[in-house]
């Protein structure tokens, strides 16, 4: 069946509260993408993230952000107030409570112009460092209201989640008694897991461990309540897995045996990708490497039951990194850049056909994307799995290129662009003068302005099965609306769609189209 769908990140939400989240704006996205004539919603990576601010850097695979929480639902259960969460309003930029008489999201006389850009900012981008500052504050005086460890569902929910809850409880907990340092970074005791020292943490810890797993249980209510209600409505979410996770995490800690580590717990390699036409030093990551030689004498069980948990928050899994599988790049921890790694075998099929034996057939997207070897091209096709083309790819070549979409197959996933590149509008800001009329002669406009829509319409009329466009190039953004610049930090992350920027009209434009193009 064809189908298409919208690419929009939770964090990139409109909300009063500084960042996207489960709140009333996503269900009212949901209700958006129904009248837009979408199956399909695509977000990224739903973890715990930490510096930096990536989701493919959480410090846990199974866990759940705790900024996403709806602060609203909390009021309405009588555990916060509406004064306790004003820190945290976009409308209330400055984190002070507002001057009696003051109408939220207007200009306090005085202030200027100024102010009114401000409150614009805070509402269109995500400011991380505030947002850890003030919002732990909030849910923690919702978990000392709330009575919670005398809620069955509450108990329920920490039983059934013990396998990873435990250890991530503990681990975020002396994380924060050890000021948010790694783990290689604590009292040897407790780094290596001894149990004394993880009995005597335990019990030291024991508030802050409930306070942690209370953000978990909100999580997963106010998650899987906005899945359902979407999959009521038709629409699926396409969801993430990170090949790697961060060194810094909970799975690296509790689970050594699976890594490539040292004695003292450091890793041996990194991952990261080789220098190439856009990076002279390549792309360091930093991540640890897996023992994939234990990982295959296991029967991949640690990889089954984290795909398992995926398939419990998505309905689609996008499998990022898929080449990683056929060959690793591995890096010399400690060295600067990424120049003098080397290049090891993965588990290739093996771990895809324990999967498919174990967990059934799964609707699984391949991101297939950067230079492909013949080995990992026949990985892809063995596995079946229908890999990624983007459109913004497609320009700087010749009529041969595979992103083109008169060379698409029917088992593919195309878009125009993803939240690692630029938006459409960003491109042709960039883009070289070839590469722009190249791509105005292929899909057919004598404008360049034209070329946003004709990119829309030809990765929808493509043979492709599926189709996933940004919401920025529905709306026209330019790159003050990209979303992550790969290897860099400080700007990523951030972007937020701003209050009626999604409008009826908007959504009967973008239901025509699928249904000129037979999409669902």
């Amino acid at each position: 069946m064809r189908r298409s769908g919208v690419l929009l990140p939770i964090t990139s939400i409109p909300s009063k509260y500084g960042i996207g989240g489960f709140s009333k704006e996503s269900y009212e996205f949901v209700d958006f993408l129904e009248k837009a004539g979408q199956s399909l919603w695509q977000i990224l990576p739903l973890g715990p993230t930490g510096y930096g601010d990536s989701p493919y850097q959480s410090f846990s695979t199974y866990a759940g952000n705790p900024y996403f929480i709806d602060l609203e639902k909390l009021v309405e259960a009588g555990w916060i107030t509406r004064e306790d969460c004003e820190g945290t309003s976009a409308e209330n930029p400055s984190g002070q409570k507002r001057r009696e008489g003051e109408t939220p999201g207007r200009k306090i006389s005085g202030e200027g112009e100024d102010a009114g850009k401000v409150s614009l900012r805070k509402q269109r981008y995500v400011d991380y460092g505030e947002i850890y500052e003030t919002r732990f504050v909030i849910l923690r005086k919702a978990y000392e209201n709330s009575n919670i460890e005398n809620n069955a569902a509450f108990r329920g929910f920490c039983e059934k989640n013990a396998c990873w809850l435990d250890d991530y409880a503990l681990y975020m907990a002396v994380k924060n008694a050890f000021g948010g340092k790694s783990f290689s970074e604590w009292d040897e005791d407790i780094r290596f897991r001894r149990p004394e020292a993880m009995r005597r943490y335990r019990e030291k810890y024991a508030g802050e461990i409930g306070f942690i797993r209370f953000q978990q249980f909100l999580f997963g209510e106010q998650w899987f309540a906005l899945k359902e209600y979407a999959n009521k409505k038709g629409i699926r979410i396409i969801g993430d897995i990170p090949i790697y996770v961060a060194y810094d995490s909970a799975d690296v800690w509790a689970r050594p045996e699976l890594f490539q580590l040292d004695e003292d717990l450091l890793p041996t390699g990194v991952a990261g990708c080789p220098p190439d036409l856009f990076s002279a030093t390549g792309q360091l990551w930093g991540n640890p490497l897996y023992r994939w030689d234990y990982h295959k004498e296991t029967g991949y069980d640690w990889w089954m039951r984290r795909i398992s948990r995926c398939y419990e928050l998505y309905d689609i899994l996008r499998i990022d990194h898929f080449r990683g599988f056929d060959e690793y790049y591995s890096i010399p921890y400690g060295d600067p850049t990424a120049e003098f790694g080397h290049w090891e075998k993965g588990p290739g099929y093996d771990i895809f056909q324990v999967m498919k034996k174990k967990l059934g057939k799964r609707d699984v997207i391949a991101e297939d994307l950067g230079f492909l070897t013949p080995s990992v091209l026949r990985l892809v096709k063995r596995s079946g799995y229908p890999g990624m083309k983007v459109l913004l790819f497609a320009f700087d070549g010749g009529s041969d290129s595979e992103y083109l979409p008169h060379n698409y197959g029917k088992n593919a996933v195309v878009y125009t662009g993803t939240h690692d590149n630029d938006t459409i509008e960003g491109w042709l800001g960039s883009a070289k003068r070839a590469s722009v009329s190249f791509a105005m002669k292929y899909l057919g406009v004598k404008r360049r302005k034209d070329i946003r829509a004709g990119m829309i319409r030809a990765a929808l009329a493509s043979a492709a099965d599926t189709a996933v466009i940004p919401i920025q190039d529905y709306l026209g953004l330019d790159n003050d609306a990209r979303m992550n610049l790969p290897s860099t930090l400080g700007t990523n992350w951030k972007w937020r769609l701003l209050p009626g920027e999604l409008t009826g009209e908007m959504a009967e434009q973008i239901a025509g189209m699928a249904e000129l193009y037979d999409r669902h």
